[in-house]
């Protein structure tokens, strides 16, 4: 018979630090009980926090990827092009040359600075080792643009660029891969499609972005890469994958997209209804459409966490109901000893509203340590919102007080008689 139905021998009013004494009391004389019914808010309550941490430690992760790229940047890419009726991928036709972005640079007062780049994929050689990684030839501005720039060594000049010198700065990744682990590549020569280059820089790592190692890239002079591993395919000019546009904030970021769309229709010959051979995207865009798709992803999959707090509070509430039956006897001697209605609900109550607080206590603590386990493994920012740490706290003592009622009202209102004459 639970200790704590023998506290109250008059009508009294009992306390609120006795009658949470009372509950615990009870609680921890059925602890594998206790534990069962406190699993389901356990659960419920560290899904919703880590669930959150973890949308928002991904949404962070990105933002600052993108905007370690530059959010005040337009990039243009090369249109499609078409083999019979299939329509190849963006960048695959070469209808964007170096002249173009030499026009924009001069022509459209709104951007600040412009770099056009080359890029293909290709196997790089060194000594015994090799990789296949993505070539970028580049101009002298694509390091402020990109806000990119090498952690050792230097960028190529603008006479090796004129020259179109053979050389290269390599990613951290291609380093790690061709030289291993703290070997200082400048000056050795690496081979990329048979053509020796060598190399004068390391470039600063910037991580990954999705699927995309920005880490694993080469970068080398634009002219050297149009001429020895590309060729001039385009009718006039030197053909680029793509141009990027900086401007100097927002505001002029948009007006440099209106003025380059027009330039650009005007220098290819596009007029209406036709469609452009060429696609503008913005950093900024993508980043607010990233958030947006993250913020809902986020918001769905806590929304279907909070239903194991709905099924942790019938938990609760049926497992009350169940010692409502197997207690019967016991309030009939409280209520016997003169314990009143309110005494008998104050105790079930406090029992529920017991479970759900320390069960939810213990539902935040997994819920943080497993946020920050899942930051570290997967190497994003520990993003916790004190928001959703109080109301992980607000709903379990909500699930408490909504699943003690009914068994409270029941035990409650039992007449002492009959509950006397039970099993």
């Amino acid at each position: 018979m639970s200790k704590g139905f023998y506290k109250a021998k008059n009508t009294r009013t009992v306390p609120l630090l006795e009658i949470l004494t009372m509950a615990a009391e009870t609680l921890w004389s059925n602890k594998l009980r206790t534990g069962l019914t406190m699993l389901g808010v356990i659960i419920g309550i560290s899904s919703v926090i880590a669930i959150t941490s973890v949308g928002q430690g991904v949404q962070k992760g990105v933002e600052q990827q993108i905007q370690a790229l530059g959010t005040d940047v337009i990039q243009i890419l090369a249109g499609a092009a078409r083999s019979g009726n299939v329509r190849q991928g963006v960048g695959s036709s070469s209808t964007l040359t170096w002249e173009d972005a030499k026009a924009i640079a001069t022509q459209a007062p709104s951007a600040q600075m412009v770099s056009a780049y080359l890029q293909r994929s290709a196997q790089v050689v060194y000594a015994g080792q090799n990789t296949s990684t993505t070539i970028y030839g580049t101009d002298l501005n694509y390091p402020e643009v990109r806000n990119t720039r090498p952690q050792q060594g230097r960028y190529f000049t603008q006479d090796e660029l004129d020259t179109a010198a053979q050389l290269a700065i390599l990613g951290p990744t291609v380093q790690k891969t061709l030289f291993g682990q703290g070997v200082n590549p400048i000056g050795e020569k690496i081979r990329i499609q048979g053509e020796a280059y060598e190399v004068i820089g390391v470039m600063e790592p910037k991580g990954s972005q999705g699927p995309m190692d920005r880490d694993d890239q080469i970068f080398i002079p634009l002219t050297s890469m149009s001429k020895r591993l590309v060729g001039n395919n385009a009718l006039v000019g030197v053909s680029v994958s793509g141009i990027l546009v900086k401007g100097a904030n927002q505001e002029q970021l948009e007006a440099a997209q209106f003025q380059v769309t027009n330039l650009l229709r005007l220098r290819h010959n596009i007029y209406p209804p036709q469609a452009d051979d060429f696609r503008l995207t913005n950093q900024a865009d993508i980043v607010s459409t990233f958030t947006n798709i993250v913020g809902l992803f986020t918001v769905m999959v806590v929304a279907i966490a909070g239903i194991s707090l709905v099924v942790g509070g019938i938990g609760i509430a049926n497992i009350m109901l169940v010692s409502v039956v197997e207690r019967t006897r016991e309030i009939g001697i409280r209520k016997a000893v003169g314990a009143t209605n309110s005494a008998i609900l104050n105790q079930f109550l406090a029992e529920a509203i017991v479970i759900s607080i320390v069960g939810g206590g213990i539902g935040m603590v997994t819920g943080v340590l497993l946020a920050f386990v899942a930051a570290s493994v997967f190497k994003f920012p520990f993003v916790i919102s004190f928001l959703s740490i109080v109301a992980g706290f607000a709903l379990s003592l909500t699930v408490g007080l909504i699943a003690g009622v009914i068994p409270a009202r029941n035990a409650a209102k039992l007449d002492p008689i009959n509950a006397l004459r039970s099993d």
